[in-house]
């Protein structure tokens, strides 16, 4: 098992991934968020020029809100920065697509997008539609380095239903999961392997299966409903929920969707969506406030033992060591850590001495 970060975009975070470098993190996920966070290149930029070995790349990007040779000369860019330790992380747009009153792209655009994208990073040539119009495009001045193609750049696939899997298994170098449970993992990296056996595909070994989490190691007594555990969950915790509110709406308010561990509190959070000031069409603004950022002092009543215990990595040391192995024995191969910003320092320091010591990378 290895270990990442996963950041909130700032031009400033490049300290943090420093640091976690100097912890022993092996990668840095840095989202591309438009309207809640900095911009990612340049906070990717920054990284690759102050750090020696930790791998970089998005967490995630997407095809709404960047065109596919956009995407590949600036991540291309970077890798001229950083040769051999950047990655490309896509998803079909949460937070940056919601954010601007839209909904998430489909899983035939994912797929679209990221044909195009292995081909030009490739750097071979490809048909590319923009705006209905068709064109074989293929980047320029190879001889002149302006971008990396030389060292491969793979591609990571965000993706839970089931296209978007067939996708991963078909194109993808690696798969993010949103959730955290081994019956997940196993499921999600079952399908993977369906969709690239249909098409003959055989998976590389160093196939990436991640997913994001936050942690907080307990100390000796210390309980669930304690300030600091809260304070170092809740920002995870509520970022699931705003995405469990929203699913749950546009489904035409479906209960089974409800997550169990929001069952009881899920009223009393409708209730405070209801009564938000902006109209319905614009509420995306306030759900999403403080998005994997930190905790809302009104939404820190929705922080339950059961909620965090489903969300985060939480318990004494040996607790947590156990529950990575699970995951690990169920196949997943990297565990990211997105703690709330005012808390990442914490939350990277304990791992790094009570967590990660027990597992050897290879």
């Amino acid at each position: 098992m290895k270990f990442g970060l996963m950041i909130d975009t700032h031009v400033d975070k490049w300290k943090l991934i420093q640091h976690a470098e100097e912890l022993g993190f092996h990668r840095a996920w840095i989202p591309d968020s438009q309207m809640i966070w900095a911009d990612c290149y340049v906070t990717m930029g920054l990284a690759a020029v102050n750090t020696k070995r930790i791998l970089i790349g998005t967490g995630m990007t997407t095809p709404g809100t960047r065109i596919a040779p956009v995407t590949a000369h600036s991540i291309g860019s970077i890798n001229q920065l950083a040769p051999g330790r950047v990655f490309l992380g896509i998803a079909t747009g949460h937070t940056s697509m919601r954010l601007i009153g839209q909904p998430p792209i489909s899983p035939s655009e994912l797929r679209e997008y990221v044909g195009v994208l292995r081909k030009l990073l490739d750097g071979e040539a490809v048909d590319y539609t923009y705006r209905g119009r068709t064109a074989e495009i293929q980047f320029m001045h190879r001889d002149r380095y302006y971008v990396n193609l030389d060292n491969r750049i793979p591609i990571y696939i965000a993706a839970n239903g089931p296209k978007a899997l067939a996708a991963t298994g078909e194109l993808g170098d690696g798969w993010m999961l949103a959730g955290r449970t081994e019956k997940e993992t196993t499921e999600g990296i079952a399908q993977i392997r369906s969709a690239a056996a249909k098409i003959g595909r055989t998976l590389p070994a160093d196939f990436l299966a991640a997913c994001s989490s936050s942690a907080c190691v307990l100390r000796r007594g210390e309980k669930l409903t304690d300030d600091r555990v809260v304070n170092q969950t809740g920002s995870m915790v509520t970022t699931n929920l705003h995405l469990n509110y929203e699913v749950w709406e546009l489904s035409g308010r479906k209960d089974e969707l409800i997550l169990p561990h929001f069952a009881n509190i899920w009223d009393d959070y409708v209730k405070r969506v209801a009564n938000y000031s902006l109209p319905p069409e614009s509420r995306f603004r306030q759900i999403h406030d403080g998005h994997a950022t930190f905790l809302q002092e009104g939404e820190r009543r929705f922080v339950t033992p059961e909620a965090i215990k489903a969300s985060c990595l939480v318990g004494e040391p040996d607790e947590i060591v156990e529950q990575v192995r699970g995951l690990e024995r169920a196949g997943l191969t990297e565990i990211s850590l997105l703690p709330p910003a005012d808390y990442q320092s914490d939350v990277l320091r304990d791992f790094a001495e009570l967590v990660m010591p027990h597992f050897k990378e290879d």
